[in-house]
Order: C-alpha cells, then sequence, then structure tokens
C-alpha cells in the first residue's frame, strides 16, 4: 500500500510494540524492565523485540555472558518515533484515557524546563494553525488509491 502511515505502522508493529519504544525512549533497556513496566507476556514481548530488531528500529547489545543477557536500544532510525509520543500522550490526556485523574507524563524543554506541545507549523509563516486549517493533499508519490481516497474525502467535505 502507498501510504506512509500504513508503512510507519508495519514498522512499528501494534500497541505492545509502541509501548516498548515509549519504555525505551524513557530509558528503560532490559527484558525484566519491559515486562515490569508493560506486564506484556514473554512470548508477546519477545516477539516484538524480535520485530523491532529486523525493522531497524532497535539494537540489541549483550552486556553479560554465562548466561548471556541483552539489552535494547533504539537505533537512529528508532529515535525518529519519539516526536509520536507526545502527540500520543496529549490525545490520550484529551480523550481522558490515561486512567489518571491528571495527565501523568509532562514533555518539558530539557534546556528552559519549560512545556512543550505539539502543534501545526505553517512552514511559509512560521504561524501556528488548528488541525480544522489542515488538508491532506497530494504528494509527489501518491498513487490511484490515494488519489481516489483523497477524492472521496473532498466529495463528503463538499456535501457537508
Amino acid at each position: 500500500m502507498v501510504c506512509s502511515i500504513a508503512g510507519a505502522m508495519a514498522v512499528i508493529g501494534d500497541r505492545w510494540s509502541l509501548l516498548i519504544l515509549r519504555d525505551l525512549i524513557l530509558g528503560l533497556s532490559r527484558y525484566d524492565q519491559f515486562r515490569q513496566s508493560s506486564g506484556i507476556t514473554n512470548a508477546t514481548l519477545s516477539d516484538r523485540l524480535k520485530h523491532l530488531e529486523a525493522n531497524g528500529l532497535v539494537e540489541r547489545r549483550r552486556y553479560q555472558v554465562n548466561p548471556d543477557r541483552y539489552e535494547y536500544l533504539l537505533t537512529r532510525k528508532g529515535w525518529q518515533i519519539a516526536p509520536v509520543m507526545p502527540v500520543l500522550a496529549e490525545i490520550g490526556d484529551s480523550l481522558g484515557v490515561s486512567g489518571a485523574s491528571a495527565p501523568p507524563m509532562k514533555f518539558v524543554n530539557r534546556k528552559t524546563g519549560a512545556e512543550v506541545r505539539w502543534s501545526f507549523v505553517d512552514q511559509q509563516t512560521g504561524e501556528q494553525i488548528s488541525s480544522a486549517d489542515v488538508v491532506i493533499k497530494e504528494g509527489p508519490g501518491a498513487d490511484d488509491l490515494l488519489r481516489w481516497r483523497l477524492s472521496q474525502g473532498e466529495h463528503r467535505h463538499q456535501k457537508a
């Protein structure tokens, strides 16, 4: 499928993989830490770590011999997932689905300590714009199926 979103999701995998990536971004790196953090089963954790490694998001590195033990580190490619985390957290907080009475995590600027939030920025003017002001247009890699999807969306919005 010609779709950047579908491709990114195929590389990431499922929700368990995204939670492992969250933990890696938070600084966890060992198998037992992932188990404790998420409650994921051994079989699922092992499978997801292999998937993330095969897709180049995670690197496995031995830190002990007899018995061999490994830690997992984000690769440069894996770090590209990091900007998604504050977006997902902010959405989860606004939907009230975090399981807490207030946001459980804050994302802050390391240099200033100020909270950061995601936003859409007009690349020409530098102004922040709302999601209602964003439309999706055909890109240079679009195929016929994407053009069809876009035409269906335009048709529906024109009726509304």
